[in-house]
């Protein structure tokens, strides 16, 4: 599977840019493949400015109600440890793929998401 397109945004941040490439090819190849199906979902680096705001263009709310997939990561993710990067980036695409939503049993969307990374391979670092 090819994944392009959601890493070129960090080619200013080759380290970042491979643990996003990392996180993505170790998915299950479900999600991978919901991903890659879904026009809604796209990941983003982080553009804030100080007393400007952030600028991304987010597509609207499909017919069936669900909107934007689109993660969003910040550059300081290249300088943190690896073990943390590639946690804080499934966290992130665990709420992509569960909608911002609960999984299974678990209501808290924090927690749901937390969950599905660690039964992806990342758990959160102590």
């Amino acid at each position: 599977m090819s994944f392009t397109e959601y890493t070129a945004p960090f080619a200013e941040y080759p380290v970042l840019q491979q643990r996003v490439l990392t996180v993505l090819k170790q998915l299950p190849e479900d999600v991978q493949a919901d991903f890659l199906s879904d026009e809604r979902f796209r990941v983003e680096i982080d553009n804030y400015v100080p007393g400007v705001g952030w600028s991304f263009l987010m597509p609207a709310p499909g017919i069936d109600g669900n909107g934007s997939r689109c993660v969003i990561l910040r550059s300081k993710l290249a300088d943190a440890s690896e073990a943390f990067a590639h946690y804080v980036i499934a966290h992130e695409f665990a709420h992509a793929f569960l909608r911002n939503g609960g999984w299974g049993e678990i209501t808290d969307i924090e927690q749901a998401a937390d969950a599905l990374a660690a039964s992806w391979g990342f758990e959160r670092p102590a």
